[in-house]
């Protein structure tokens, strides 16, 4: 699944962060909101998006389960499109 993620704004630490982006998906771009944490055991990100997203990806033809996990994995490895001025190594495992 092509899914390119971008980040707006991360505040918070590495202990846990509050991160907003897009993602692009199908040539649509969507929402989401997420907190990052980590500490024993690594990093972990759970992000959320809206019902109006999940019922136009639902429309789309897109799993929105396998969507919500591609995010999700693509944010924790980094796999991403971060504003100057923010580390990945804030939210991210690299």
């Amino acid at each position: 699944m092509e899914l390119q993620v971008n980040i707006n704004s991360v505040r918070g630490s590495q202990i846990a962060a509050k991160i907003t982006g897009t993602f692009l998906i199908g040539g649509h771009s969507f929402r989401f909101n997420a907190i990052a944490f980590g500490r024993i055991g690594g990093h972990n990100i759970g992000a959320k998006v809206s019902k109006s997203t999940q019922k136009n990806l639902f429309k789309m033809g897109y799993n929105v389960d396998e969507v919500m996990d591609t995010l999700q994995q693509k944010l924790v490895h980094g796999d991403i499109t971060i504003p100057e001025g923010i580390s990945k190594e804030s939210f991210a495992d690299n």
